[in-house]
């Protein structure tokens, strides 16, 4: 059964492979071949170790003890559509997608996000992400895009925005638990 709790600094080694491999099998065709082989669990480890001091809400998704997913937020990096939360990330092992794991790590940050008095909420996904839909099935409306660049390519990003943040708040406990699809 997947876990869901609040990282901790011990944590960012294993936030940083997720974050790393999950790149490497969400971006594959997407991101350059090169990018994607550069990318660095030890740097990425370094980086966690100091977004885990801020102010940003991370939670971590475990199964069997052994952490398989993550979800960063915290308020709006940037205006979009009178947003003042923002999911900077969401990643997970390619063998925990489709299990219900996205979306409640997904409610999680939602949920720490709407007890700090945030309202609404936009996410920031590459255009060709296959996963984009996720966004769209959990009540996310596109918004916005904008070009990026990644690896010295120009990639589409495009914004989705959930109007009301507490709609993804679950309603009880059971509301809570990943079940399987």
């Amino acid at each position: 059964m997947i876990s869901i709790r609040a990282a901790t600094a011990q944590d960012a080694s294993a936030i940083a492979h997720v974050h790393v491999e999950s790149w490497k099998t969400t971006y594959a065709g997407i991101v350059p071949d090169e990018y994607l082989a550069g990318l660095d669990e030890i740097l990425r480890t370094k980086l966690w170790h100091e977004l885990l001091a801020t102010e940003s809400l991370v939670l971590v998704a475990e199964l069997g003890g052994r952490m398989v997913g993550f979800a960063h937020g915290g308020t709006n990096r940037e205006p979009l559509k009178e947003c003042d939360a923002e999911l900077y990330s969401i990643y997970l092992l390619h063998e925990a997608q489709r299990h219900g794991t996205g979306t409640a790590l997904l409610r999680g940050i939602a949920t720490g996000l709407a007890d700090r008095g945030l309202t609404r909420m936009a996410v920031w996904v590459l255009e060709k992400n296959p996963s984009r839909n996720f966004y769209e099935r959990m009540g996310a409306h596109l918004a916005a895009s904008k070009v990026i660049d990644i690896g010295g390519m120009k990639l589409m990003e495009v914004a989705y925005v959930w109007a009301e943040l507490r709609k993804l708040v679950p309603k009880s406990e059971a509301d809570t638990t990943p079940q399987p699809r």
